[in-house]
């Protein structure tokens, strides 16, 4: 039988929320980092979303014995060649808060008439065995020009989502879930896992 216990490789408690929610509907325990005292910084030294996933992954698969599900995401503008990109939690240095982060990304913002840009979600699940999947979600919109909303994390309240008159950070977290480029990566990732564990059934 396939493992029933998955643990997520992320240690930020927006992630792990977000996560637990949609993966909720699979008929598998998931648990954190936290549950079991694994504390380690991971250098994420990719020069991709999916690159990034996989070592963190690979490394808490490694650590924990158990399948670890792995998240790298970001956020890509076009006017500023693609930053922040993966570096997006590392924007402007390391140690800013959130408000601090997306405050510097308004600045180098500051004058620009072409304000698109996407949220990538990239996941990737590493089995003890060595298998591992992957799947991706992307959501476009732009940047707004000043911070809107409580709701959500990192730069969720500077970005307005095509379709929308409202940041990320405005919408309730069902709402978010519906549209997110994290929600869209999990339920692919969802569909993927059904299939990899019902192909491993014995």
């Amino acid at each position: 039988m396939m493992e029933a216990k998955y643990i997520l490789a992320t240690a930020n408690p927006g992630k792990i929320k977000e996560m637990r929610g949609i993966l909720s509907e699979l008929d598998i325990e998931i648990v954190t980092r936290d549950d079991l005292s694994i504390d380690i910084d991971i250098e994420e030294t990719g020069t991709t979303f999916r690159e990034n996933s996989l070592i963190k992954a690979e490394a808490i698969c490694k650590l924990s014995g158990l399948p670890a599900i792995a998240d790298d995401s970001g956020l890509v503008v076009d006017a500023l060649n693609g930053e922040p990109g993966v570096d997006s939690s590392s924007y402007g240095g390391l140690g800013l808060t959130d408000d601090e982060r997306y405050n510097y990304l308004l600045k180098r913002m500051d004058n620009k008439e072409q304000r698109k840009a996407r949220f990538v979600c990239t996941i990737v699940c590493v089995f003890p065995s060595g298998d591992s999947i992957t799947a991706v979600g992307e959501i476009s919109g732009s940047i707004t020009t000043t911070p809107s909303g409580t709701n959500g994390f990192g730069y969720d309240p500077v970005f307005k989502p095509d379709g929308h008159e409202v940041t990320m950070a405005q919408l309730t977290a069902n709402e978010k879930n519906r549209i997110s480029h994290r929600g869209a990566a999990l339920r692919e990732f969802v569909d993927l896992l059904k299939s990899y564990r019902a192909g491993k059934e014995i």
